[in-house]
């Protein structure tokens, strides 16, 4: 992805939800395009107009770590979009890129998934690709799809992939547009580390091209990282269920995270995992006989 097509993107989307009003700039008569003008805000900035435009405009890269921080106060920026605009206006030298290898989970994270049986648990890969899961959090999120799914590189699921194109689940979050929100959110801070990601490129084109709603959201450039929250499910087999859930990073380099949910003690949520639970366990004495394919 081009790096100076999308500072430029992202500058205009922050300049446009800005208020003259709310910074101390008068306005007079009709705009063309709601928010600042693009001098309004180089002098908020301190900086020139025609240094500014260049940088909208992609002409201008490496722009200063001064130049960067007063742009984001100038923009109001929380601090997820702080961190997302230096990534695009001073992004990592390009490498020669290798063949890179299919993700997968360590042999330890498989392992932890399976001692924590009673908590739905998922390691997730920098794509928010699936790449373990416990049978739990198997039958939590996809239980219409092969629990062996996830130690396929061809055709292991995507969590944003299924939140827009699957219609299970879109059937089974209860706020559906709050959750495509957050991830389409998450999906631009991660598209803003790894912009030369193939395979992040073929995600974020497959989703414009079959979901108009992806499409609309990804335009806004959102950007939050979510990782802790409360989720709530109409989940087919156990009905009505309101989870926590936590996102661990794990701190090697490989940017996979361990994702948890969790129901509150005494509640009718935690009844409804435990009577999922229980269907977890039947469905594993069942298959005790039927061959696991390894990790290799």
């Amino acid at each position: 992805m081009d790096s100076n097509a999308a500072l430029g993107e992202f500058l205009r989307s922050r300049r446009s939800r800005i208020k003259p009003e709310d910074v101390g700039v008068a306005s007079y008569g009709m705009r063309r395009v709601p928010g600042l003008r693009r001098e309004e805000l180089a002098q908020l900035a301190g900086v020139s107009v025609t240094y500014y435009t260049r940088l909208e405009q992609g002409q201008s890269t490496r722009a200063s770590e001064s130049v960067i921080e007063s742009l984001a106060r100038a923009l109001s920026l929380s601090e997820a979009e702080r961190a997302h605009l230096h990534e695009l206006a001073r992004p990592a030298p390009s490498r020669p890129r290798k063949p890179a290898k299919p993700a997968r989970a360590r042999q330890g994270l498989r392992l932890l998934l399976d001692a924590v049986g009673d908590v739905p648990a998922i390691v997730l890969g920098v794509r928010h690709e699936i790449l373990a899961w416990n049978p739990l959090g198997h039958l939590l999120l996809a239980g219409h799809l092969d629990a062996a799914a996830p130690s396929r590189a061809a055709d292991r699921p995507n969590l944003t992939r299924m939140l827009f194109l699957d219609p299970h689940s879109r059937d089974l979050y209860v706020r559906w547009q709050d959750e495509a929100r957050c991830a389409v959110a998450a999906l631009r801070v991660i598209v803003g580390r790894h912009r030369d990601d193939p395979e992040l490129v073929d995600l974020v084109g497959e989703l414009s091209m079959n979901s108009t709603e992806f499409t609309m959201l990804w335009s806004k450039h959102t950007i939050a990282s979510h990782v802790a929250g409360i989720k709530q499910f109409q989940h087919p087999e156990v009905g009505a269920l309101e989870l926590r859930y936590e996102s661990l990073l794990l701190p090697d380099d490989s940017g996979h995270r361990v994702l948890m949910y969790f129901a509150d003690r005494g509640t009718p949520s935690e009844a409804a995992l435990q009577l999922l639970q229980s269907r977890s366990n039947s469905a594993a004495d069942a298959s005790v006989s039927t061959p696991v394919p390894e990790w290799k």
